[in-house]
């Protein structure tokens, strides 16, 4: 079943492309018409590319891996942060940081720097500073939220781009094809959609346009999140069961044992009496030929004659 529909999209306004003019050429398969000096977009497009794009997204989140949401527009930034926040994936709505995939050790050393503030601020560290140098502090702690806060969770490169605009989150798309990290985007027509693995034609500037495909997409990545957790519930119960199993095994064995067992154990130990009663009559025997023969007694020697 389609997560969006043709009337949906239409009434977010995800048709209206930009004037003629601004237009890129590489965008020619996805226009459908131009009217009053504008290009529209062909909704049946849209429609099926953010299916495409869902069933990925959800695969990854499934496999548990982590989409980076890149939106910086000032219409969206509210709208980003809200929804990416409920399905617990990483985002950046304030100016992209370059080198942010590329030079990513450097910025796990800044938000590293974020968490060692927070940790010498709670331990009392900095009650001795002056109030000049814990307002450096302060400040440059707030940068830092600012800037790195949605991304502190990020330890590892993301495994995807999700981008809003790509004319102007173009660094941000040129380092992922430069690390090969697939590029999922909202493209307009007047982006380039060549450098995008997955595009999904639509207007990237009315907020109603794109909170209609991050509904669609957030809903599929929390739907790979539930199966990710109800995976490992079975898992877990498998592994219960199987650490049962054997314990259940040895109990049964001391409890009953099979009847041919009894007997077996039964025998060495008959076997063993027969020779014991056997030698019982053989040490009776010479006790009665002792018994039966006569004491010998000495006869007294003869006086000796005067």
């Amino acid at each position: 079943m389609s997560r969006t529909n043709f009337e949906q999209l239409l009434e977010a306004g995800c048709h209206f492309g930009h004037l003629r003019r601004k237009w890129n050429p590489a965008m020619a398969p996805y226009i459908f018409m131009e009217r009053n000096g504008i290009h529209i977009i062909d909704l049946n497009q849209t429609v099926s590319a953010i299916d495409q794009a869902a069933e990925v997204l959800k695969k990854m989140a499934r496999d548990g891996k982590k989409i980076l949401f890149v939106g910086t527009k000032k219409q969206l930034k509210d709208l980003v942060a809200q929804k990416v926040s409920a399905v617990g994936m990483p985002y950046v709505i304030e100016r992209w940081p370059g080198g942010m995939l590329t030079n990513f050790p450097t910025i796990r050393k800044a938000v590293k720097k974020m968490a060692t503030i927070d940790k010498l601020t709670s331990d009392g560290t900095y009650s001795n500073l002056s109030k000049r140098e814990l307002l450096q502090v302060t400040r440059q702690r707030a940068k830092l939220e600012k800037n790195l806060g949605s991304i502190a969770d990020l330890s590892r490169l993301p495994a995807a781009l999700f981008v809003i605009d790509v004319l102007k989150e173009n660094i941000a798309v040129r380092e992922a094809n430069r690390l090969g990290i697939p590029v999922f985007a909202i493209v307009d027509t007047n982006s380039d959609p060549s450098n995008i693995d997955y595009v999904i034609p639509a207007n990237d500037d009315a907020t109603k346009s794109v909170d209609a495909i991050l509904t669609a997409c957030c809903g599929a990545i929390a739907e790979g999140l539930e199966e990710r957790k109800a995976e490992k519930g079975d898992e877990a119960a498998e592994g219960e069961e199987a650490a049962e199993k054997p314990a259940k095994r040895e109990r049964i064995r001391k409890v009953a044992k099979p009847a041919e067992s009894i007997e077996e154990e039964a025998a060495p130990a008959e076997e063993a009496a027969a020779p014991a009663e056997e030698a019982a009559p053989a040490a009776e025997a010479p006790a009665e030929e002792t018994a039966a023969k006569p004491k010998r007694t000495r006869k007294a020697a003869p006086a000796k004659e005067a």
